[in-house]
């Protein structure tokens, strides 16, 4: 017996998606309101926490680029001519915002002038001493921000980031829906050992998914809180919520009009999404992915989750993202394999650094950051971005769209890596 659709006919998904298009009027609408009044204003007055600062030189003088978030929630990005490093402090400012600054731009993260009037210490708060123990256990610098990155969510060095990208691993980093899918998968898991003998002596009757999914989200809700809410793992969470409460009303979420309501929506809640490119990849990722699950039915599991997923999503990503990001380095090519790979290293060094054994796959991940790798950039052409955007709307129909799409993605894989 199928499970039903998310939408019964083409009529309801329609409904639907006006409905949702017009609450995101709305909310632009407010929006809009509100970057006007911002950037109206002579000066503005906030309180803002330091997310990462990194230093550069012009005109032989020395300063710093630090990226804030705000207590009203603006993301944005300044610069100082202070010395002490700035990282991870607390400053009030004074804003000076001006025309300058784009709608789009107030939307996502922007660039203003400012004074910084006050500079306070970091509360001492349980994050930091949790990330204070993770560093302990390592005598690298660049091995505490990695693994503080991927814990809590913090920035990356400019330095670490840059060698992360030239892997193509940069998805493995920034905590997104990946990770949140690895630890549900975990923390269902071990929930589920404890529950399944209770449930069978005491409770029959009750539903494993919606017991132990129910406080897996809340875990994970606590989670997503406790390294600060970044925009990408609200998003993650977001979705998560979303498909855990299709699947217990029983509903079929590896449909694209699942997909589709999820895009729909989640731009509502959250507006920042339509500017933000981490938005759009992860969905061209998940749609990649109800692509090449919806030709591969009947097909083996292991097979679709060794080899077509991780090989497939590398293949067809390949043209989006280099339609913005031109960087390749034949590390790249090792990509699919250090996706699988992180599986399980991801809940293990999680593990490893609860028991105070967090430095075991240093000597590992040194040669790995060590490895020096020649980078060429290959922009592809708007137009043949376009095509291949189109290919794989296509492509959700008619099988041999399907097919010229892949033929596509691995002939121009051939093309730029034959060249580096």
């Amino acid at each position: 017996m199928e499970k039903p659709k998310v939408f019964e006919s083409a009529g309801s998904f329609l409904f639907f998606a006006l409905a949702m298009l017009l609450l995101l009027l709305l909310r632009l609408g407010v929006e809009y309101r509100d970057y006007r009044a911002f950037i109206e204003k002579p000066f503005y007055f906030t309180l803002a926490s330091v997310e990462n600062a990194y230093r550069k030189r012009k005109a032989n003088r020395s300063y710093q680029v630090l990226k804030l978030h705000s207590d009203e929630g603006l993301h944005f990005y300044t610069t100082t001519h202070r010395k002490e490093d700035l990282s991870g402090s607390r400053v009030r400012l004074q804003l000076f915002p001006n025309e300058n600054i784009s709608y789009l731009d107030y939307l996502g993260t922007f660039y203003v002038k400012s004074r910084i009037k006050r500079v306070m210490p970091e509360d001492v708060s349980m994050k930091k001493r949790l990330m204070e123990k993770v560093a302990s256990q390592h005598s690298d610098s660049r091995l505490a921000n990695f693994y503080q990155a991927i814990f809590f969510a913090t920035p990356l060095a400019h330095s670490l980031r840059q060698k992360v990208s030239q892997f193509g691993i940069s998805h493995l980093i920034a905590l997104s829906g990946f990770h949140l899918g690895i630890l549900w998968g975990v923390v269902y898991f071990l929930l589920y050992l404890f529950y399944r003998p209770l449930q069978q002596r005491w409770f029959p009757y009750r539903f494993a998914l919606l017991d132990v999914g129910t406080v897996t989200m809340l875990l994970l809700g606590a989670y997503v809180w406790f390294t600060g809410a970044p925009p990408s793992l609200v998003r993650a969470y977001a979705m998560l919520l979303f498909g855990w409460s299709m699947l217990v009303l029983g509903v079929e979420i590896l449909s694209f009009e699942f997909l589709a309501s999820v895009v729909l929506l989640l731009p509502v809640l959250f507006p920042s999404l339509l500017v933000s490119l981490g938005f759009w990849f992860s969905v061209a990722g998940v749609f990649f992915i109800y692509l090449l699950l919806h030709y591969t039915k009947g097909w083996d599991g292991r097979v679709i989750t060794l080899a077509v997923i991780p090989v497939g999503i590398f293949l067809l990503m390949l043209p989006v993202v280099h339609m913005v990001f031109p960087a390749t380095t034949p590390m790249q090519l090792f990509s699919p394999l250090l996706s699988l790979l992180f599986i399980p290293f991801y809940p293990a060094a999680i593990l490893l650094h609860m028991i105070g054994a967090g430095e075991l796959f240093d000597t590992a991940l040194l040669w790995l950051f060590e490895i020096d790798t020649t980078v060429t950039e290959h922009q592809l052409a708007w137009w043949s971005g376009l095509f291949y955007l189109l290919l794989s709307f296509a492509a959700m129909r008619y099988r041999y769209a399907f097919y010229l799409l892949f033929g596509a993605a691995f002939s121009y894989a051939v093309y730029i890596f034959a060249a580096v």
